[in-house]
């Protein structure tokens, strides 16, 4: 399973999470229209498909690898910066528990490289405050 629907998943599994974003959450890994896009009462989460980035096998092999490096992201917007803070790290514990739920139920899951939170911005078009938390990870070239 991709990160991106990891992410996804696991917002959706968290009944405190999704209660408190009451339940508006979006992913591109399913088509969402523009009108949902635009007009999406705060606070919500936007769950993206950064890509990925292919790792060779070893140094003599410039070719296709047995891993790759995907990013997805979750965008946390709300109409304060503490909001924002809370509703990142209640994504941050729905995501870790529900990877040591699928490790333990004997699912594959992807090594996290890295995680990274953007720093507290400002939407004016909006008006809220967003932050992105991005999650790098490793996994299987060929896993779906």
């Amino acid at each position: 399973m991709n990160i991106d629907r990891i992410i996804y998943n696991a917002i959706c599994s968290d009944a405190d999470l999704m209660a408190a974003i009451g339940g508006r959450v979006k992913s591109t890994c399913f088509e969402v229209s523009p009108d949902e896009q635009d007009n999406t009462t705060l606070p919500y989460i936007i769950v993206t498909d950064d890509g990925f980035r292919m790792q060779p096998g070893n140094k003599d092999c410039v070719w296709e690898g047995t891993e790759d490096q995907w990013q997805a992201t979750a965008i946390v917007s709300a109409n304060s910066p503490i909001k924002v803070q809370q509703l990142i790290k209640s994504v941050r514990r729905a995501v870790e528990n529900y990877v040591v739920a699928l490790y333990q139920a004997g699912e594959q899951t992807p090594t996290l490289g890295s995680l990274q939170a953007s720093q507290l911005a400002w939407d004016w078009t909006k008006p809220c405050y967003y932050q992105e938390l991005s999650y790098n990870v490793t996994q299987k070239a060929d896993n779906e």
